[in-house]
């Protein structure tokens, strides 16, 4: 049985000491810089204060963290240090004795665990790049036979592999998988439920990336740092664990206005402001603000990850009082209003082919080879409603699309593991259909452009929002 979900507390903003018009002016910053924030949530004094999601996403959907992850990969490091599995200072090669090139060079066997924890591992690159397909089953000796080139301990460089390696560390010195050992630990104390982890294809969590959890979750794992890792009176996390964690361990750059040149520590990044952060691509954020006693949770589909900090930076770290200030009741109504109406509106109807409809409705068409790895495509048109049938790999995904609004399925599009979806169909032109997914537990949403051409073909052409890719136009022709 699933553990419900446990909320925290909620508190008018001025009540913690923050005037609403720095909450309004956060949402215009990102709205500005035309930033795609997905959910928010502000906490302040162990408050929520402020919190919303822009429909057709969700407060209580799980997203993906991508790299966010490492820092809950961390925190199970600091839990098993604690128990005595492991220490900081082991050799990593003690635990792979089976992944280890034939020969092992000097600066190889000099790798410490705590060297994996601060990116420091040595590696001139990371040695999970993304698009890892090129590896085989495993991983962790197509990590350990990449070249060491610096002193472990000396040299910054972003590493995914080096967290999985510590997440398949944890899972040999426990003998359970990285979610299920940090679920009496860290997951049921908080009340973080329907927590999944991406595998690697050995079955152990992949660490760097993959973990999926709800914006109020991500909340609870900052305020639980920004406590000294003490949850309702009980400590939750090791002693000393929070400032050894989150303090700086490396240079990464020298930048002074850059929060990605603030050094790091355990897998959590130093931020300016005295702040710390766990961050993932297209902006998924857990800001710890300890001097303002505050956690802001982000999750978004932006490349523009630093324009979401600078938000945080301009409008609300600077309006953080301490003391409670007099609540302004229209000001709230306002607000509470403007957060009620945030959405991502579907595709609006330009123009309508009905002939163009009938002549495709039902046909299957054949696609050419492309990097989407689309085999085929079909459309089923109704008056409120288009169903949608696209083939790949991994077999045929139904998608159901509105017109004018959003419709909801389940589809594998993304990958092996089902995603949830939202679709509108709606034609841009009496030549062009726009088919608009947003796949609402990740950052990706894609426009897929379809032209029925007069010799009964079709041209397809897609664009992915959160990583602003354009994919080369693709033929189709119906099916024999």
């Amino acid at each position: 049985m699933e553990q419900a979900k446990i909320k925290l507390p909620r508190s008018a903003a001025e009540k913690q000491g923050i005037p609403l018009e720095a909450v309004a002016g956060f949402l215009d910053s990102l709205a500005a810089q035309s930033l795609e924030a997905h959910s928010f949530m502000i906490v302040r004094n162990g408050h929520v204060v402020a919190e919303g999601a822009w429909q057709p996403y969700r407060l209580e959907d799980r997203h993906m963290l991508f790299s966010l992850s490492k820092s809950f990969t961390s925190t199970a490091i600091g839990f098993a240090a604690s128990e005595g599995l492991l220490s900081l200072d082991d050799r990593v090669v003690r635990y792979f004795p089976e992944d280890l090139p034939d020969e092992t060079s000097p600066l190889l066997e000099e790798m410490r665990v705590r060297d994996l924890l601060t990116m420091s591992t040595g590696h001139e690159k990371d040695t999970v790049p993304l698009g890892n397909d090129q590896y085989g089953d495993n991983w962790a000796k197509e990590i350990m036979g990449q070249p060491v080139v610096h002193q472990p301990g000396t040299h910054f460089v972003y590493n995914s592999g080096a967290t999985y390696l510590l997440a398949v560390i944890l899972h040999r010195v426990t003998g359970v998988p990285l979610l299920e050992y940090l679920g009496p630990r860290l997951f049921e104390p908080l009340g973080i439920s329907g927590a999944t982890w991406e595998k690697c294809p050995r079955g152990f969590a992949v660490g760097g990336w993959g973990l999926s959890i709800a914006v109020e979750d991500i909340a609870k794992f900052g305020l639980l740092y920004l406590q000294n890792g003490i949850w309702e009176g009980k400590r939750l996390l090791p002693e000393g664990w929070v400032e050894e964690a989150t303090s700086k361990h490396i240079d990464n750059g020298s930048d002074a206005d850059n929060d990605w040149h603030q050094g790091y520590g355990y897998q959590f990044w130093r931020c300016r402001h005295g702040a710390y952060r766990g961050d993932g691509a297209f902006g998924q954020f857990c800001i710890v603000l300890p001097e303002q006693a505050a956690v802001i949770a982000v999750t978004s589909g932006t490349g523009n990850m630093g324009g979401i900090l600078q938000a945080v930076w301009d409008n609300l770290l600077p309006a953080m009082r301490p003391e409670p200030i007099e609540e302004d009741v229209r000001a709230a109504q306002s607000l509470t209003e403007r957060l009620g109406t945030l959405r991502y509106n579907p595709p609006v109807a330009e123009a309508s082919n009905a002939a163009a409809e009938q002549r495709m409705n039902g046909v299957v068409y054949q696609l050419e080879a492309n990097s989407a790895q689309l085999e085929s495509i079909a459309f089923s048109f109704a008056d409120d409603r288009v169903s949608v049938t696209m083939a790949n790999p991994r077999g045929e995904q139904r998608i159901a699309a509105g017109r004018g609004v959003w419709r909801e399925s389940v589809c594998s599009l993304l990958g092996d593991a089902e995603q949830k979806v939202v679709a509108s169909v709606a034609w841009s032109d009496p030549e062009t259909i726009k088919l608009t997914l947003r796949f609402v537990e990740a950052p990706f949403t894609f426009d897929v452009v379809v032209r029925p051409k007069e010799d009964g073909a079709i041209e397809v052409a897609m664009h992915e929002f959160a990583g602003n890719n354009d994919y080369p136009a693709i033929a189709g022709r119906p099916q024999a």
